[in-house]
């Protein structure tokens, strides 16, 4: 499988904001937090063109508390990964997102909005970032997820840098 990284597109910011709308809405205070996070996020960084969601729950392990809000904004449940900090992952099409729901003071919130952060800040980072991700999106992958782990060794060398 051949990824495919498009230049950075900014209606992805237009896109998030809609979702963010529609999520708010429905989920009230349920949402802790809701942010854009991913390359999606990053002006100026190549991307799949699929947005990356993050939202914070009282309790991401409690689908009851808030799957079925975010199901009426058309996701669908994706997977579950209760041994990765409770993470479920939701999906969806038109626009193509991924929403990312962690339980609040999770590590993991810290570190995908640090890393946002960072490659908005940082133009070296950011440089060093796509060129590896455009090297590895140049190989066969057996899936997306392989290559989102081939990234992670540079994600790390990058946050402990900054």
């Amino acid at each position: 499988m051949k990824i495919d990284l498009r230049a950075h597109d900014p209606v992805w910011a237009e896109q998030f904001l809609s979702l963010r709308a529609d999520l708010t809405e429905m989920l009230g205070d349920r949402a802790l937090l809701l942010e854009h996070v991913g390359s999606t996020s990053v002006p100026g960084l190549r991307a799949k063109p699929i947005l990356d969601l993050l939202l914070v729950v009282t309790d991401s392990a409690d689908e009851n508390a808030y799957a079925g809000h975010v199901e009426a904004c058309g996701y669908a449940l994706h997977h579950r990964e209760p041994d990765w900090y409770e993470h479920r992952m939701f999906t969806r099409c038109a626009p193509d997102a991924n929403l990312h729901v962690f339980s609040a003071g999770c590590e993991e919130i810290d570190r995908m909005i640090g890393f946002r952060d960072l490659l908005r800040r940082d133009a070296g980072a950011l440089a060093r970032y796509e060129r590896e991700k455009l090297s590895l999106a140049e190989r066969d992958w057996p899936t997306v997820q392989d290559y989102a782990d081939a990234k992670a060794d540079v994600v790390t060398r990058l946050l402990h840098a900054g």
